[in-house]
């Protein structure tokens, strides 16, 4: 009598990946939504707790959390991929960023409420810088994922894009930190320098006007800058995540 084949389970074709990578997979694309709506929640939350009382009600909570969903998305990413070191070197730098962000994130809260005090001013500068540079380093950890995946394309695209974002936060982290350092040798350099500028300008009333929209709404001339390279970033993250569904779950998922 010819054989016949055996049951087969339903849904599984010979096709299907096994279920460990099916559970790496899973875990990989829920860690990249987490980072992809944790990046303008964090940002959102935190200068709505530096500069409003949205929040005060709630203390420390909400950038708390909202930071906390950075590194809980990394952790997720974690699962992927453990035997490559490159890839795991990475993701473990963007976690320490992440780890601080998180850990200093509540002095939002107390430097809202006593925004003159020096330490809190420091901690709150060293997270604008920890803010930057994990941005700085979310970048190649996406150049380092896509190197795991087979779409040349996608490659190609996430690494031109994201030396441009390099390239933008390098020139914003340098700038803050060099200002940040000079205002903690003497506040009143800054000062010195804009009078100089001002007395050897052949315009001093226009550089005059300058200065004082920067002195003014320089946070929000930063923020505006660095919105670009962080949408960049949120483009590259769905668009790995929908790379890595569609090659799941095929073009219908």
């Amino acid at each position: 009598m010819p054989e016949t084949a055996g049951p087969t389970q339903p849904g599984l074709t010979p096709e299907t990946p096994p279920p460990e990578l099916l559970r790496a997979l899973g875990r990989l694309a829920r860690g990249l939504s987490v980072l992809f709506w944790g990046l303008p929640v964090a940002l959102v939350v935190c200068v709505q707790s530096a500069k409003s009382d949205w929040f005060r009600p709630l203390g420390v909570v909400p950038p708390l959390i909202a930071t906390g969903l950075l590194f809980y998305g990394l952790n997720l990413l974690g699962a992927s991929q453990p035997q490559e070191r490159v890839w795991r070197a990475a993701l473990e730098r963007a976690k320490i960023l992440a780890l601080i962000i998180a850990c200093a994130s509540p002095f939002l809260y107390w430097w809202n409420r006593v925004p003159s005090h020096p330490f809190f001013n420091t901690i709150i500068e060293l997270l604008i810088l920890a803010g930057l540079g994990f941005l700085l380093l979310l970048n190649p950890m996406l150049v380092r994922l896509t190197w795991m995946l087979p779409d040349e394309t996608l490659r190609a695209e996430t690494q031109m894009f994201t030396s441009v974002n390099r390239s933008i936060l390098l020139g914003v982290f340098l700038l803050l930190a060099t200002f940040f350092a000079v205002l903690h040798i003497d506040p009143s350099l800054p000062d010195q320098f804009v009078g100089w500028l001002v007395k050897v300008s052949p315009l001093p009333h226009r550089l005059n006007t300058i200065f004082y929209f920067v002195d003014h709404a320089g946070h929000w001339l930063v923020l505006f800058v660095v919105l670009f390279p962080l949408a960049m970033t949120m483009a590259l993250i769905w668009k790995i995540k929908e790379v890595i569904l569609t090659s799941v779950f095929g073009q219908d998922y």
